[in-house]
């Protein structure tokens, strides 16, 4: 071997051994998920299939979007997410393009078709279950889905963001009178939230009262003479981009309703508040001054 290429060599070989701790297996990575179940991986996902429209917020705002080879429909937030191709919706998972995907993590929430969270498990997939019940559980979710996808710096910075926002508003509406609220998610059956569910956390922390918050289930049906009943002195009703809808408006049938005497009756952003991800805290800012003008309304 001629001197120039023996020195070459050596000089090749001695920068592929000093490079090969960073290409070897990495340590394990490990988080809970709301069901308790402690999600174990042999090293950091690196082709992550979401399978919750919130949850595709969440891995991106935790770092871990250029790991996620796979979404639940609708993929529409953050932009760059559109371009992911769809691996189904709730109704129904599209098990084929999953496994073509080979993922070795899949984001889930419990709303899925009964059992299809227990296929993805029998098919070998790791599962890790998100449903945040309260807006602080949401920084809490960004900081393990970071530790599973090995992106545990953006996550912490970010759940942090998170946790200011939410701190800030709570020291706001500190002190704030109680209002009672019917929150109603669809007009024909009568669906609202119950007292478990994330939205009606978000009242709370505004200040409000969910008139059904009494009911377990995350959204119970209802019936009008249950919300006549209750009378509210606001009514919220959650639509994309806070579009008002025309059935907001049979509450005027109803003149004596405090809601409607008052004028009370308004529209959220359900992109914002109805998805347990980083911009849920902006949806319950707008909540927040919403109920702040439904107080200021009332009779002195």
């Amino acid at each position: 071997m001629k001197p120039g290429l023996a020195v070459a060599s050596r000089w090749f070989g001695a920068l592929l051994l000093a490079a090969m701790p960073i290409f070897a297996a990495a340590d394990p990575v490990a988080a809970y998920d709301a069901t308790g179940s402690r999600i174990e991986l042999r090293s950091p996902a690196r082709r992550i299939v979401s399978l919750a429209p919130h949850a595709t917020e969440l891995l991106f705002a935790a770092g871990a979007g250029r790991q996620v080879v796979g979404a639940l429909a609708p993929v529409d937030y953050p932009p760059e997410a559109k371009a992911l191709p769809r691996v189904g919706d709730s109704s129904r998972l599209d098990f084929e393009s999953i496994l073509g995907l080979r993922p070795d993590l899949a984001v889930v929430w419990p709303y899925l078709a009964p059992g299809q969270v227990d296929r993805l498990r029998t098919l070998g997939i790791p599962v890790f279950v998100s449903d945040p019940r309260t807006p602080a559980a949401i920084a809490d979710e960004l900081e393990r889905l970071g530790a599973l996808a090995g992106t545990s710096s953006a996550a912490k910075q970010a759940a942090s963001t998170l946790r200011t926002r939410l701190e800030a508003l709570e020291r706001r509406e500190r002190g704030s009178t109680t209002i009672s609220v019917f929150y109603e998610v669809w007009p024909e059956p009568l669906y609202t939230i119950g007292g478990t569910q994330l939205i009606s956390a978000a009242l709370a922390l505004c200040g409000g009262h969910n008139v059904f918050a009494d009911l377990g289930t995350p959204a119970p049906r209802v019936g009008v003479e249950d919300v006549l009943a209750a009378r509210p002195e606001a009514i919220i009703a959650g639509t994309d981009d806070a579009v008002r809808p025309p059935w907001l408006d049979d509450w005027q049938r109803w003149p004596a309703l405090p809601a409607v005497a008052r004028g009370n009756l308004f529209v959220t952003d359900a992109n914002l508040l109805h998805r347990a991800g980083p911009r849920f805290v902006a949806g319950t800012e707008a909540l927040c001054a919403t109920l702040d003008l439904a107080r200021a309304r009332r009779p002195r």
